[in-house]
Order: C-alpha cells, then structure tokens, then sequence
C-alpha cells in the first residue's frame, strides 16, 4: 500500500471521528445523541466505517504505531452494529464513543505526522 493511500485513509478516519464529535455536539452530549435515532444511527455508521477502515490499513503501519488492538476491536465493533439484528447494546456503544475514540484520535494524529 502505498503511502498517500495509507495517509488517505489516516485522513479519512480522523474525518469520522470529527463527524462524530460533531453529531455529539449537535444533540448535546452522547447520551442524548443515542437517544436520537437518527444521531445514534448517524454515530453507529461513523463506528462502522472506522472499523472497516482501519482494517484496511497496511499491516507494517499498524503494527509501527501499536494499533493491532484498535483496528480488531473496531473491527469486532464493526461487524457487530451491522450484523446484531436484535439491537446494539448503547451502553456499550456509549463506552467506545467517550473512552476509545479519543484515544484513537490521538494515535492517530501521530500517525498523519510521520507518514
């Protein structure tokens, strides 16, 4: 892969994790945004393309900037917002939003630098 396809990519998960805080934002705070349904849609699909995208990144810049764990987990996430058919547990959606997802930003940000 080369490297402006890997830092496309870098950009475009630093996209969505803006567009999430925003939708935040918008319906002022994430419980409020998950209450919503079109916030806690707009956030499940903003989760969804951050796990697929980062499971596309290349194996030697995950594994430089310790995000193994980041791309399986968003990756578990992923398949599991779009194939639990009797309902995602908010809760658990609402951990990975105020707990993971800033620490993913930050991983990231160091990654837009050195590419």
């Amino acid at each position: 892969m080369s490297k402006k396809s890997m830092q496309a990519k870098v950009e475009f998960l630093l996209e969505m994790i803006e567009n999430i805080d925003q939708i935040i934002k918008r319906h002022g705070g994430i419980v409020k945004a998950l209450e919503d349904f079109e916030g806690q849609m707009a956030l499940l699909m903003g989760l969804s393309q951050i796990g697929e995208t980062l499971k596309k990144l290349d194996d030697t810049l995950v594994k430089k900037y310790d995000l193994e764990e980041d791309r399986d987990g968003a990756y578990y996430t992923r398949n599991y917002i779009v194939h639990d058919y009797e309902g995602v547990d908010l809760g658990f959606i609402e951990n990975i939003l105020r707990s993971y997802l800033p620490e993913l930003k930050e991983k990231l940000l160091k990654i837009t630098f050195h590419v």
